[in-house]
């Protein structure tokens, strides 16, 4: 009767060479980016949804080349839960009008906040409590500490004590 085999250790396999560690898996191609005037197209059409959704307060940032994920991110505030989930529901409808068919997983949801991931726009669906504690708005608008940074041109480092 054989016994199993053991599971070999990443040292033991580095250690046999290339030809018997397992292959790396192959990483998938990154999506080129759609063009400025696709991204606010889908902008709009976001925008028209929410509006008549009643959204209150509906903030667009403009985050590109400040966050790796997104180009913009859309913050709006619903007075319910229901309210926020038909908004989402109705967003999916827009974007998929659009040309935009999200994938099973791009709506995430809580009682608070529903996040819908449509690649190179980020949307963010906020009962009043929820948008107020997070403040993305804070974190990733105009008034950001980040984007003041840049606006007063100071490279990292610079404004050290003189004389030093």
């Amino acid at each position: 009767m054989a016994r199993p085999r053991r599971a070999r250790t990443a040292k033991e396999l580095s250690a046999a060479g290339p030809e018997k560690a397992p292959a790396a898996r192959a990483r998938a191609p990154r999506r080129p980016k759609p063009p400025l005037e696709r991204v606010e197209e889908l902008v709009s059409a976001v925008r028209t949804s929410l509006e008549d959704d009643k959204a209150e307060d509906i903030q667009v940032l403009d985050v590109t080349g400040r966050a790796s994920f997104t180009d913009r991110m859309v913050i709006a505030t619903g007075l319910a839960e229901r309210q926020i989930q038909a908004m989402a529901t109705h967003l999916e409808e827009a974007l998929e009008k659009n040309g935009l068919k999200l994938r099973r997983d791009a709506i995430q949801g809580s009682p608070d906040w529903v996040l819908i991931d449509a690649g190179d726009l980020v949307i963010h669906l906020f009962k009043p409590e929820a948008r107020a504690t997070y403040a993305l708005e804070r974190m990733w608008g105009p008034d950001s500490p980040v984007e003041e940074q840049h606006q007063q041109g100071a490279a990292p480092g610079e404004g050290a004590a003189e004389g030093a």
